[in-house]
């Protein structure tokens, strides 16, 4: 490759971006494009070279978005099974994938959807993942403040009384997952633009383990 070639440059950070993705990936590549070296290095330069380097994205945006284009083009070869694996990397949730399938056969109809459950099965169980997996953690949470909310008097995870004051109403929640066990909660008192104060929650499986408090006190 001429190391003066934009797309060889490209390709040089792409493969280096996949690579850190997938502990393998260097392989990976090599097998998946033998063939047709220079398909790989236009792909990969695309792909993890420029797209990957946009910062109007977050990685598990990107990858969401990804996945979903891929569920509805019916590709369910190595575009699954790649992208399966860097939107894990990239912090994607097991439980995530599976609500991204619904939410997509809903516009690409369930033939494709079901084509993707059905590797989908097969990419969980060669990962060694639980199937089905549990839930995503954002549901999680919001099952976790909905039981705050509707109990005065109890709370499934120890929580400081502000926590507490801060997830009951007329407070209006806002989640957000920012990691594959992290979860934002924002919470608005009504009619107010900044939330009074925000939690962050750790999850594991389907148990809260951890509840930070931030207030802009």
């Amino acid at each position: 490759m001429n190391s003066k070639d934009p797309v060889a440059e490209l390709y040089r950070e792409g493969r280096k971006q996949f690579i850190e993705l997938v502990p393998d990936g260097g392989a990976r590549l090599d097998a998946l494009f033998h063939t047709a070296p220079a398909l790989g290095e236009l792909a990969v330069g695309v792909v993890y070279g420029h797209l990957h380097e946009r910062p109007g994205l977050d990685p598990r945006l990107r990858e969401a978005a990804t996945f979903a284009a891929i569920v509805a083009a019916g590709m369910v070869g190595p575009p699954l099974s790649v992208h399966f694996k860097t939107g894990l990397a990239s912090g994607l949730a097991p439980g995530e994938y599976t609500e991204l399938l619904l939410q997509a056969s809903a516009f690409t109809g369930f033939p494709r959807a079901v084509t993707t459950a059905d590797q989908l099965n097969h990419l969980f169980a060669d990962a060694g993942m639980v199937s089905p997996p549990a839930r995503p953690p954002r549901a999680v949470v919001l099952a976790f403040c909905d039981t705050v909310r509707e109990n005065h008097d109890h709370s499934p995870f120890p929580l400081p009384r502000a926590a507490r004051d801060l997830l009951r109403k007329p407070h209006q929640l806002q989640a957000t997952a920012t990691a594959v066990d992290r979860v934002l909660v924002e919470c608005y008192q009504a009619g107010q633009p900044a939330p009074r104060g925000v939690l962050q929650f750790r999850v594991e499986g389907e148990q809260i383990v951890a509840v930070t408090l931030f207030t802009p006190d």
